[in-house]
């Protein structure tokens, strides 16, 4: 085995929140090295930004810190150190330009991750931060030492501090897998159970059908296909498949429509499962969460947000003429293609043929239509996860109360978000906290 001193700090993992706090101590003047398994660095933000890296939002910080749900009050000190503003001033000083886009979201001009990346971790090495790769850490030895699995075979370190940034348990192969939840339990650590969030979820039974998912007809058919600009709200009712109203196969029947529900506008994806997408991402903790706590929920659509029920009803209520019923939902609701499947595939055949008798049902079905949710799908293909090392485990510095010296940031604390650039932001300011927080322990602690 292998054994080294390092006279400075020791940070644990190469994702945003590690390199920033690497970079925060590199900026104080201290020693860093920065280990990682993966073979190279920021593997999952290169992947976050191959559609378009989101690297924050532009929103007021008030509603900003909103996204962050009961974490709100958690993360607020840690946007104060290092906010959305300061992001973006940061981004620009490594010469990587922003835009605000049209949602208020904040990208770099040129939309990729790997220019900024390839900036900054030129930044870190010029600032004398070294970074060691292929590294990955196990635990502590009986010594108390960080234990790594290396090439050069097995390494135990000691240093002045440590911060750990070991991201979540999503994208296990791009170096996310959780395997330091057991470790740090076994520390004394307490951890908040790992869960998938801005995940997809399985279909539950439909009311037409006597199996869960999507008939094979549906899936052959609309799998990969999105329902752009609808409207969702989770019901706060048990499933349909539990209720008379959902037997019958009448949306009426059912009274969400009369509750005061939170209705979200976007986008999601027909999946060969269920649905995904981003709109299904803003709702999933209060998806997850009701599925936990009941075993399933509903999900209620709304095929026409932008057209009152009343109004829909008038318009479907008009004649059909010689048009089919298929063109008379074109024309009168403006439903084909997938929202026209979708509306097919709920009510069922027999369901959507009495509702195609009375424009008034049919109103009711396409501003209300009812998806049960069985469960969120597995962990690993979600985009981040929720749980974590608890804020009460922690200073304000984010170092552990129980291990002095070892510091917590980024995904791994107990927080989640939506997506919209809120998980980056918070990921690099925790991240810089924790960094800023282990020079100053390790400053405290150097020899006279």
């Amino acid at each position: 085995m292998n054994e080294e001193d390092l006279e400075g700090v020791a940070v644990v993992g190469a994702g945003p929140a590690g390199l920033m706090a690497a970079e925060a101590i590199a900026a104080a003047g201290v020693t860093v090295q920065v280990f990682d398994a993966m073979p190279s660095a920021g593997r999952k933000f290169l992947l976050a930004g191959r559609g378009g890296l989101n690297l924050t939002h532009s929103e007021p910080i008030g509603p900003f810190l909103s996204r962050y749900g009961k974490a709100g009050e958690r993360i607020a000190p840690l946007l104060q150190a290092f906010g959305p503003d300061a992001l973006r001033e940061w981004t620009h000083e490594l010469g990587i330009d922003t835009f605000v886009g049209s949602s208020g979201r904040v990208f770099p001009k040129e939309m990729k991750a790997a220019p900024l990346l390839r900036a900054w971790l030129h930044r870190l090495r010029a600032a004398g931060v070294r970074l060691r790769m292929r590294h990955r850490w196990t635990g502590w030895d009986e010594a108390g030492r960080l234990r790594f699995e290396s090439p050069q075979g097995l390494l135990a370190l000691r240093a002045r501090a440590v911060v750990l940034a070991l991201g979540g348990a999503s994208w296990a192969r791009l170096g996310s897998d959780g395997a330091w939840v057991g470790p740090l339990q076994g520390r004394g650590v307490p951890v908040a159970r790992l869960q998938p969030a801005n995940c997809g979820f399985d279909l539950g039974t439909l009311a037409c059908r006597s199996e869960p998912g999507w008939s094979a007809q549906f899936v052959g058919r609309f799998a990969g296909q999105p329902l752009k600009t609808v409207a969702a709200a989770v019901d706060v009712d048990p499933a349909p498949a539990e209720t008379d109203a959902a037997r019958d196969g009448d949306p009426r029947n059912d009274d969400a429509q009369a509750r005061d529900v939170p209705w979200r506008i976007g986008d999601f994806v027909i999946t060969d499962t269920g649905i995904e997408g981003t709109l299904v991402y803003a709702l999933s903790a209060e998806l997850r969460d009701a599925i936990a706590a009941r075993g399933g929920v509903t999900l209620r659509v709304d095929l026409t947000p932008g057209r009152s029920r009343e109004r829909l009803a008038t318009d479907l209520a008009k004649p059909r003429g010689g048009r089919s019923f298929a063109n008379h939902l074109r024309a009168r609701a403006g439903i084909e293609g997938a929202k026209a499947g979708l509306l097919r595939e709920a009510l069922g055949t027999d369901g959507l043929a009495a509702a195609a008798q009375d424009p008034s049902r049919l109103a009711d079905a396409i501003k209300s239509l009812p998806l049960p949710l069985a469960r969120p799908r597995p962990i690993d293909e979600a985009i981040s996860t929720s749980g974590g090392v608890r804020f009460e485990a922690l200073d304000d510095a984010l170092m552990l109360r129980g291990l002095p010296g070892f510091f917590c940031a980024g995904e791994m604390l107990d927080w989640e978000a939506p997506t919209g650039g809120y998980l980056l932001t918070a990921c690099f300011a925790s991240g810089r906290v924790a960094g800023a927080g282990a020079a100053r322990f390790a400053m405290e602690r150097r020899d006279p």
